[in-house]
């Protein structure tokens, strides 16, 4: 693929701790870049690869499907209009129910397993997706798996402009896929966002409920594609590497805090 002239993106879809590796790679050789999330393990290895892309004039982006569903377009539309006032408040919620396999990818610290970069990255992108701002402070507890992978966390995030947030994960409880973002005239609500076509808002002054509804679940993956090559072609890029490298930055800062790191990370130090 990387010496393939008629090839002109590559799509990265192996586990998270082989991510830097394909990606410098497939840059190296002038291919643009697709890469399934977590993009990398770290701010640092992203940084790398920003660079690397930049040098060599190619779009690099996460393979994040919320930023392409046309909901959020549609969503963010109308939060621009004033409709529903400043953000107050943003909660997420994620939660799988994964056997106890230490060896698959989701336990395995050897395939950068654990709840944060699996299922969290997606929570935190929902997050700053609404968000005005990166966020600045950053605090979160973790449970760990018998494997020394992150089960479970509780993350409390807030913007320089007092937005907060919130997230809580597991890799052994299930939980609704559920967002909402509360705002001074009416808050949103968001079930399976990580694809989702429908969004529930909900009026203060008089409980009124609107129903937004806006593309197809079953076409998420060609909403991200159609956006990866429309960027490529020079018509525009909306592949959001601002918000991935914002979600990044605040999962290297969590990890540091807890004390985690993964082998590929022990072994550059």
């Amino acid at each position: 693929l990387f010496h393939d002239g008629e090839i002109d993106i590559i799509y990265i879809s192996t586990p998270h701790n082989t991510h830097s590796q394909y990606i410098n790679e497939a840059l190296r050789h002038g291919k643009h870049v697709l890469c399934e999330k977590s993009i990398t393990l770290n701010s640092e290895e992203l940084a790398q690869a920003k660079s690397l892309a930049g040098q060599n004039h190619l779009v690099l982006a996460e393979a994040m499907t919320l930023y392409h569903m046309p909901l959020y377009k549609k969503l963010q539309a109308i939060i621009q209009s004033g409709r529903l006032g400043n953000l107050r408040v943003v909660q997420t919620n994620f939660g799988s129910y994964r056997e106890y396999d230490m060896g698959s990818r989701f336990y395995n610290p050897a395939l950068a397993g654990g709840a944060l970069l699996d299922i969290g990255v997606y929570a935190l992108s929902f997050i700053r997706w609404f968000l005005s701002a990166a966020p600045d402070q950053v605090t979160a507890q973790v449970k760990y798996a018998q494997s020394g992978v992150d089960e479970q966390a509780g993350i409390l995030l807030m913007d320089p402009a007092g937005e907060l947030a919130t997230a809580t994960l597991s890799l052994h409880a299930k939980q609704p896929k559920r967002g909402m973002a509360s705002f001074d005239k009416g808050y949103l609500e968001i079930y399976d966002y990580p694809r989702a076509s429908q969004a529930t808002i909900t009026y203060t002054e008089d409980g009124r409920q609107e129903t937004i509804s806006c593309g197809d679940t079953s076409d998420a993956l060609w909403y991200e594609i159609c956006d990866m090559e429309q960027a490529v072609s020079g018509m525009g890029n909306e592949m959001h590497l601002d918000y991935t490298s914002d979600v990044m930055d605040v999962m290297t800062k969590i990890r540091k805090s807890w004390g985690f790191s993964y082998p590929e990370e022990s072994n550059a130090r």
